[in-house]
């Protein structure tokens, strides 16, 4: 299975009294949409399952992919890796998944994958953990990193 986390990119700042699920990507954050988009489109596979926080800056940067998605309630702000973890069927799920949402759901779920001794893994805005799980049913198996994007990078 692979299963690509990818954290939304730059929103407008929290401030006292917004909804957090209504905040905009900024203008830097449109554009680093759009170039993890285009590096996504180059290399995800036809058919990937795409998943995304129901957070309005989520579903922007999914717009710029231009690919069909879900919205997942169990992807927003303060989901846990748990929740990740059950909606893509890890690592049992045959297809390739992207996910697009949130830290520090997305960094917790990197650090459990890959199990790394903090719990915590940070992500950059806009940047993209592809990951992959490699191994036969019932014997294990083994979580490895393809790449990491960053849109500043592109």
């Amino acid at each position: 299975m692979d299963l690509i986390l990818w954290r939304h990119a730059q929103a407008q700042q929290w401030t006292e009294g917004c909804n957090d699920l209504e905040r905009s990507l900024t203008q830097r954050g449109e554009k680093q949409a759009a170039r993890m988009a285009g590096w996504l489109d180059r290399h995800l596979v036809e058919g990937a399952r795409i998943y995304v926080s129901p957070a309005r800056r989520t579903e922007q940067t999914a717009l710029a992919l231009g690919r069909k998605y879900k919205l997942r309630p169990e992807l927003g702000p303060g989901s846990t890796p748990a929740q990740l973890l059950e909606l893509v069927q890890w690592p049992d799920n045959k297809s390739t998944v992207l996910v697009i949402g949130h830290q520090p759901t997305l960094g917790q779920t990197l650090a459990q994958l890959l199990a790394l001794e903090d719990r915590e893994c940070a992500i950059k805005k806009g940047a993209v953990w592809w990951l992959r799980h490699r191994g036969h049913e019932g014997q294990g198996g083994q979580t490895v990193v393809v790449g990491v994007q960053s849109p500043e990078t592109l």
